[in-house]
């Protein structure tokens, strides 16, 4: 039984949500609004391990408890959205109670035909975990509550030639708040994005002197992302709010300094350079250290000595 129970199910299609939860068929197969913030449905039901087949936006109108955010947890009384894609797979909540609120589930089909099909996997915040939801003030609550009541009545009113492009258009204008307020987000959480720098700092100095650099290769963003907690994309932007540079330019910009050491303090053929901070082809690394530094390997050496 509770292998069952943590097998992930995989809704068909948005009318077996409707189905699961206990609901009527949606007004449209495509994408439906379940409005939870008055009535009582069931979504325990979904609440074991299930796989998406579409998008899902979900609004809650407030975190009860403690909110874990990458290594702590935080308390933030205000509302908040989590965002997930298809394929994904959706566990169940612990510390924080995530009713009442909205849930907005798209096919990717109803995108079909819109620049939005392209553009809404741009937005990295649809591969966040639960654990880095968006977290909402009172304004900005009311704010994206009104685009997801707007939603509803278009799709309670009618359904007609222009429904698509209406609803697109507010999907659009929602993920475009969504975006305004990840980067007040990460504004607002300076103290734990200082934090962050420092802990990503500590790991890739444990990686670049350790043997963990000859046996592995040169360290990943999932791999820096697994050591601090965050998703890659997550932390990527949070480092890119804070300092310009994504997951992968940090790595990068380390290795390029560790290899300036190397080449001006070392006797090292620029081929053991590359392998002590492990590249597999010499190539690879000149070819880095070029893009970088505008000088190759052997002219930063000459031009250092």
């Amino acid at each position: 039984m509770k292998k069952e129970e943590n097998t992930p199910h995989k809704p068909d299609s948005i009318s077996d949500v409707h189905k699961k939860i206990g609901l009527p068929p949606p007004v449209h197969p495509l994408i439906s609004l379940i409005n939870n913030t008055t009535s009582k449905i069931d979504i325990e039901k979904l609440r074991r391990p299930h796989i998406l087949s579409f998008y899902k936006i979900s609004y809650k109108t407030s975190f009860k408890g403690r909110v874990r955010y990458g290594q702590g947890y935080y308390d933030f009384d205000g509302g908040g959205l989590l965002f997930a894609s298809p394929n994904q797979v959706i566990g169940g909540h612990d510390e924080t109670t995530l009713d009442p609120g909205y849930t907005l589930i798209i096919h990717p089909d109803f995108l079909l035909s819109y620049p939005l099909a392209k553009k809404i996997k741009q937005h990295s915040f649809f591969s966040y975990s639960v654990n880095e939801a968006l977290h909402l003030s009172d304004t900005e609550s009311a704010t994206i509550a009104s685009v997801f009541k707007f939603i509803e009545d278009e799709l309670n009113s009618r359904i007609d030639d222009f429904s698509q492009d209406v609803i697109i258009a507010q999907l659009e204008l929602l993920l475009n708040y969504a975006n305004r307020f990840y980067k007040r987000q990460f504004l607002t959480r300076k103290a734990v994005n200082n934090e962050l720098l420092q802990k990503l700092e500590d790991v890739l100095e444990a990686y670049f002197n350790d043997d963990i650099l000859l046996t592995k290769g040169v360290p990943t963003v999932q791999y820096l992302a697994e050591q601090l907690n965050f998703s890659p994309s997550y932390l990527s932007d949070m480092l890119r709010s804070q300092t310009g540079y994504n997951a992968q330019q940090h790595i990068h910009n380390l290795l390029i300094e560790k290899a300036k050491e190397k080449l001006s303090t070392t006797n090292l053929s620029v081929s053991e350079v590359a392998y002590a901070l492990g590249f597999e082809y010499p190539q690879s690394f000149s070819k880095l250290f070029k893009a970088k530094t505008d000088l190759s390997p052997l002219e930063f050496r000459r031009a250092f000595n």
